[in-house]
């Protein structure tokens, strides 16, 4: 019996291309640091450095130490000083990336029906972001993070998709067993891995990530129309 329904964010709930918005949201970040001392390049190169360390985590540490750790290193400085820095960038620049960001009315509509019909809903995002950045995504979404149970931040998690270990993590979390939940994503690779968790899975195709050229017909897929059709009979 489906008792939860996770959600991802980018690119399912919140229409984006992914490589449009990275852009956009590196460019104002590396443009709001450097009259503060941050290189632009530098900046950036430590920001993948600690989102590849944060992917790669073995769950010994919060994602958010493992940044920290990379990303100063990378840097050779201590900028972790600067957090209410990189905060107020959160809280001001950054919400200029929602322009990079489609929006879809339809993913409201599905997350209302989900709790109308008394699902338990998650917000299965991946962790590489701070809460205050995820928040603000899911607000750009036509949502409230109130409307989660649980949201995943880089805060609160020791994993990150495709490690099938980031949705054990949920489930640890909201004690239930895979067989009870459906993750919904647009990626093949990082939301459809839920699958050998037990989890029943629906690919969003609207903003398809489909990196290997797997065959999408072995997943219930389709728009949001058919997600809402598929949960309704659930």
């Amino acid at each position: 019996m489906t008792k939860a329904i996770l959600f991802d964010l980018d690119g399912t709930l919140l229409p984006m291309d992914q490589e449009v918005f990275v852009k956009d949201y590196l460019g104002r970040m590396a443009k709001f640091l450097a009259p503060h001392g941050y290189d632009p390049q530098s900046l950036i190169k430590a920001i993948w450095a600690g989102t590849g360390a944060m992917v790669k985590n073995d769950g010994k540490a919060l994602n958010e130490d493992v940044f920290w750790s990379v990303f100063n290193s990378v840097l050779g400085r201590d900028a972790k000083q600067d957090e209410a820095l990189f905060l107020e960038f959160y809280e001001t620049v950054f919400q200029q990336a929602k322009d990079s960001c489609g929006f879809a009315p339809a993913a409201a509509e599905v997350i209302r029906e989900c709790k109308a019909l008394g699902y338990r809903v998650v917000l299965a995002t991946n962790p590489l972001f701070p809460a205050i950045a995820t928040q603000s995504r899911a607000r750009w979404a036509g949502l409230d993070p109130e409307d989660f149970e649980c949201i995943t931040t880089y805060e609160n998690s020791r994993f990150c998709k495709p490690n099938p270990d980031y949705y054990r993590e949920i489930l640890g979390k909201i004690g239930l067993d895979g067989s009870e939940c459906l993750m919904v994503g647009n990626d093949v690779g990082e939301d459809m891995i839920a699958w050998t968790l037990g989890m029943k899975v629906f690919l969003l195709t609207d903003c398809l990530i489909n990196k290997a050229g797997e065959d999408i017909s072995q997943y219930p897929n389709g728009g949001f129309p058919e997600l809402l059709h598929y949960i309704r009979s659930l």
